[in-house]
């Protein structure tokens, strides 16, 4: 049985950026997750599978990935940036960032709609290509509204 190749596997091949096993690596690991991980903490993670690599190799290959669109780079203003896997091409969704806590929650709703509706209209108007939305809303989450930890 054969499997369907992710479509940022079609995208590097488009771009002539080789598939490499470090890349692969990477990629593994933030599609395995949900969670909003640092070059860092990935270095750690792809560390276990792969302890030759080197973390510049991670970081480099996070803003290769980044500047082709199969990766978003997230600054949620906590001195650290993040990364994630972008859904799909030009894929956008809401992050709502508690300021007391730090959790991150995304919404990936009905308001994404109307969210490309404006993108759409916005690009037209000025002629734009727009290659990434980032949206976040800061707040506080419930259990810190509570005055919970």
């Amino acid at each position: 049985m054969r499997y369907a190749k992710p479509w940022w596997y079609k995208r590097m091949i488009e771009e002539g950026i080789k598939f490499t096993l470090q890349r692969k690596l990477i990629l593994d690991v933030l599609n395995r997750t949900k969670k909003h991980l640092s070059a860092e903490e990935i270095y750690f993670i792809v560390r276990k599978f792969y302890p030759n690599i080197g973390f510049a190799t991670v970081y480099r290959t996070l803003d290769l990935l980044t500047k082709i669109g199969i990766v978003i780079k997230l600054n949620f203003g906590d001195g650290r940036m993040r990364y994630e896997l972008a859904e799909k091409e030009n894929a956008s969704h809401i992050h709502l960032i508690c300021k007391n806590c730090g959790k991150v929650f995304e919404d990936g709703g009905d308001e994404n709609e109307k969210i490309k509706e404006i993108e759409k209209n916005i690009s037209s108007r000025y002629n734009f290509k727009v290659e990434n939305l980032k949206i976040f809303f800061m707040g506080k989450c419930e259990n810190c509204q509570k005055g919970g930890d």
